[in-house]
């Protein structure tokens, strides 16, 4: 089950986040991330874009959301796009199911343009990009350190 996610959902999201936080590079914060914290964010991002959560027995297991692209006025109808799925449901199809729902929820804000950042290497959510009509349009190197490595970064692009 999808549906959008609530504060109450925090505990849950940041568990999963900070996982990637610790573990991977997948995303380039370095210190974990409070339930208060992510209540804020959900509370911030959800006034005007979506943020979804998927269930399964009664338990978050992952996690989608658009954020704005940049904050100047003539981005207004691009966003980013940002999934993230408890480690031990990965290859279920979950992240395509969130995925699905959080385009059609784009679709119906009139948001024109799709943006995915991926930290490289990470065939998986590159795989779940095109899968999902994404095209790479761009590929940064080395913009990124963490974990005592430099980090490349490419991003994916779907008009909608």
């Amino acid at each position: 089950m999808i549906r959008n996610a609530t504060t109450d959902d925090a505990p849950a999201i940041a568990r999963i986040y900070n996982h990637y936080i610790h573990n991977a590079i997948t995303t380039f914060e370095v210190q974990s991330v409070s339930v208060e914290e992510m209540q804020k964010r959900i509370i911030d991002i959800g006034s005007s874009l979506p943020w979804l959560v998927s269930i399964d027995k009664g338990n978050v297991i992952g996690y989608a959301y658009a954020s704005k692209w940049k904050s100047r006025c003539a981005y207004l109808f691009s966003a980013e796009s940002t999934v993230y799925l408890a480690p031990d449901v990965a290859g279920r199809g979950i992240g395509s199911q969130l995925y699905k729902e959080l385009l059609d929820n784009l679709r119906l804000r009139s948001m024109h343009s799709v943006i995915g950042g991926i930290a490289l290497p990470n065939q998986a959510s590159i795989a779940l990009h095109e899968k999902s009509g994404f095209e790479k349009v761009a590929h940064f190197k080395e913009v990124g350190r963490k974990f005592n490595q430099w980090i490349d970064v490419g991003y994916w692009e779907l008009i909608l």
